[in-house]
């Protein structure tokens, strides 16, 4: 058995899982998540935020506290989309080194939808059908990654919960014209990811992440976020998609009285809808078209996360 520890680091969120790792196989010790908003304001200007900074490094002081206190062998951070962004990167892969005494990783797209593919597809139920599409929405970007045992075809897109609110849906709640701006964008974005990815070949449609999860939460209206009634909860794709648009059309005061909302969601997942909702309709209509169907959308709070954390378990095996 290995103590490991992965850490994953968006622009809306940082996240740490601590796992014991035997033979291939993942049980948590730690699973926890902090809105640090690294990434506010990345897409227009380039640069992170002071404020942006002194937050996540903040939540890595306390990461990095818990790794020690649990007896953690090895740790593998991924920094993601803003962190591709953000031309002075530097000030915060230098802090994080101080801070864990291992080296950050600023990984590719790729490598991101790998990781979130091969978190997933671990613990999926094998009831499920594949080929799997697995969509990782993140707030800055979102993974679309096709594959069975393997990653057959990936692409990453810069469309994701925050850089969307902060493009487009400034209105509370946004208004008809901003809708339509973002899903012009999102459009865009999934037209040259289909290219790539053959998401007509699906058989089940996977979602991760923060986004995913709330919207699941809505649509089973939890009285308060639950993981283990979130992970591989199976919705209809009209039941996720009425949740989508419930959530898109709230009022930020109304989706914060939902007692399942993480208070750093509140503003941005408008935005996280309305992908989450492009992406299913879309392939949705591609299977169809394909001459198959899509019938549910699975949930599952098995991600990069757990990705990382196995990786790390190989690479500390190593000679």
């Amino acid at each position: 058995m290995t103590r490991v520890a992965g850490i994953d680091c968006g622009t809306n969120s940082i996240r740490l899982l601590i796992a014991d790792v035997r033979d291939g196989a993942l049980t948590d010790v730690v699973r926890t998540m902090t809105v640090v908003r690294l990434g506010e304001g990345v897409d227009r200007t380039g640069e992170f935020s002071a404020a942006a900074l002194e937050r996540t490094l903040a939540a890595v002081d306390e990461y990095a506290a818990l790794c020690r206190s649990h007896g953690v062998a090895a740790i593998r951070f991924a920094a993601t989309s803003a962190t591709r962004d953000a031309r002075n990167r530097g000030a915060f892969l230098d802090g994080v080194r101080a801070r864990l005494g291992v080296t950050p990783e600023v990984i590719s797209g790729e490598e991101e939808a790998a990781l979130s593919f091969r978190g997933a597809t671990a613990v999926l139920d094998r009831a499920h059908d594949a080929p799997f599409l697995v969509v990782d929405l993140g707030g800055g970007s979102t993974e679309v990654v096709l594959g069975s045992s393997r990653v057959e075809a990936a692409h990453s897109m810069d469309v994701g919960c925050v850089r969307m609110t902060e493009r487009h849906l400034a209105d509370d709640p946004p208004t008809a014209a901003q809708v339509a701006a973002a899903e012009a964008d999102i459009h865009a974005a999934l037209d040259e990811a289909f290219r790539g990815v053959p998401v007509e070949r699906t058989r089940t449609l996977v979602g991760l992440a923060g986004t995913v999860t709330t919207v699941t939460a809505h649509a089973l209206a939890l009285p308060e976020y639950d993981a283990a009634r979130l992970d591989g909860a199976v919705l209809t794709v009209d039941d996720a998609l009425a949740a989508c648009d419930s959530l898109l059309r709230a009022s930020r005061r109304e989706r914060a009285a939902l007692g399942f909302m993480h208070p750093g969601r509140v503003d941005v997942i408008g935005a996280g809808a309305l992908v989450w909702r492009t992406v299913i309709a879309r392939v949705r209509d591609a299977v169809a078209a394909a001459g198959g169907e899509l019938p549910h959308v699975v949930t599952s709070e098995h991600d990069i996360l757990d990705g990382l954390a196995l990786s790390a378990a190989e690479r500390a095996a190593r000679p």
